[in-house]
């Protein structure tokens, strides 16, 4: 399955590749701006911008969006992270135009009514509280705020209740002005659809959209210290965040990373976390370690919950794991297991079409290409156990880990 692309002249880039064997098409507009594009006064902006493209447009009212597509059977969607906003849709083939001219209607032609602004206000501001009142949410945003410390990429995405509460039409139509660059911007499709006709339904309105550029520029994260920090919440048991800066999107470690921390406390049942605190020991239900990589820099992160009176134990086990993969290397058969693994993994997650979607974009933003998944494979075969036990010496440092606690009241 060969996948297409056009640029066209204002930069707008689109991406396609048809699947035959579906009767669906995802189709979603990507966009190079994310909370961490924030100044500190617009802290949430972003975020806020995704729920009010629902909103209104030049031609649609609340109930004309959000109905478009649902009475279809289909699904529209949009999220914000530290890097992206994104807006997308899941439809039957015979669905595609309607659902791609609605995504550009939503993108390009919102209107940011201030009444629907104070309506969106109130549901973000209940966000915001049912996110405090869950603590497992709470402990990330707050371990991202320790490791990045200032820095942009350490602000909650969802803002706080201070900037929230002053937003204003005027300020969408600046932020958007300010930070939206048509060569930073993909369409991306995925489905039961040839490239021609799903060029004829898109092409032409985003030929429209004049070519824009901006001269901002990310600011980059430079300085880390580990911290450490433990606080009284109103919970049951002990939470843990344990974390550090790691490499960037464009770090030729990343997919070794990958590899080490699926490892240590992946998805699956067997990673060395599981393994050791719950199914060794019952101190936890679960736990889980995270690398997500970014432009410029990236993130590690463990995560558990365990008992109060086993909390300093669980600590324990967790260096305890990281220093076996910092001091001895891997044996042949784990190492090749530990590959078999990844490969399946990634597999599987190319099955899901919504994902690969929007994952084609996010890597045409990101890398100006987009790596065929043998590659990734072949990269993720040649990595050895002496490399793998580099990054865990640098990466896996305790000292040079942030650690957050919250224990009960």
């Amino acid at each position: 399955m060969q996948l297409s692309f056009k640029e066209l002249p204002n930069g707008i880039r689109i991406v396609h590749q048809e699947i035959p064997h579906t009767r669906l098409v995802h189709c979603g507009f990507i966009l190079n701006i994310g909370s961490r594009d924030e100044d500190q006064e617009q802290e949430g902006l972003a975020h806020f911008w995704e729920h009010m493209a629902f909103k209104g447009t030049q031609k649609r009212k609340t109930f004309h969006i959000l109905n478009r597509l649902e009475s279809l059977g289909g699904e529209l969607n949009a999220y914000t992270t530290k890097e992206k906003v994104c807006f997308y849709a899941s439809v039957l083939k015979d669905h595609y135009a309607k659902a791609a001219e609605l995504l550009y209607d939503i993108t390009f032609h919102s209107t940011f009514p201030e009444k629907q602004i104070e309506r969106e206000r109130q549901v973000i501001l209940e966000e915001m509280a049912m996110y405090r009142d869950s603590p497992d949410d709470a402990i990330q945003d707050e371990l991202d705020a320790l490791v990045f410390d200032q820095h942009a990429l350490g602000r909650n995405i969802l803002g706080t209740e201070e900037t929230v509460a002053n937003f204003h039409h005027q300020d969408f139509i600046d932020f958007i002005s300010s930070r939206l660059d048509t060569s930073q911007l993909v369409f991306s499709i995925v489905g039961n659809i040839s490239f021609e006709k799903a060029l004829r339904q898109i092409e032409g309105p985003l030929r429209e959209i004049p070519t824009k550029r901006t001269l901002y520029t990310r600011s980059g994260f430079q300085t880390y210290q580990a911290k450490q920090k433990t606080s009284k919440r109103e919970i049951s048991q002990s939470l843990c965040a344990i974390g550090r800066p790691a490499y960037s999107l464009h770090d030729p470690n990343r997919y070794k990373l990958f590899l080490l921390n699926n490892i240590l406390g992946g998805p699956s049942m067997n990673s060395r976390l599981n393994l050791s605190l719950r199914e060794n020991y019952g101190y936890v239900y679960s736990v889980e370690s995270t690398y997500q990589p970014f432009s410029d820099t990236g993130f590690f992160g463990i995560y558990f919950g365990t008992e109060e009176k086993t909390l300093k134990k669980s600590l324990a086990i967790v260096q305890r794991e990281l220093e076996k993969l910092r001091s001895k290397k891997l044996g042949s058969l784990q190492l090749h297991t530990a590959k078999v693994q990844a490969i399946g993994q990634m597999a599987m997650a190319e099955e899901n079409y919504a994902s690969l979607m929007l994952v084609y974009g996010k890597s045409l933003l990101d890398h100006g290409k987009i790596d065929p998944l043998d590659s990734i494979f072949d990269q993720i075969r040649c990595t050895t156990a002496a490399e793998l036990q580099d990054i865990a010496q640098e990466i896996f440092q305790v000292d040079q880990l942030t650690q957050l606690i919250y224990t009960p009241a």
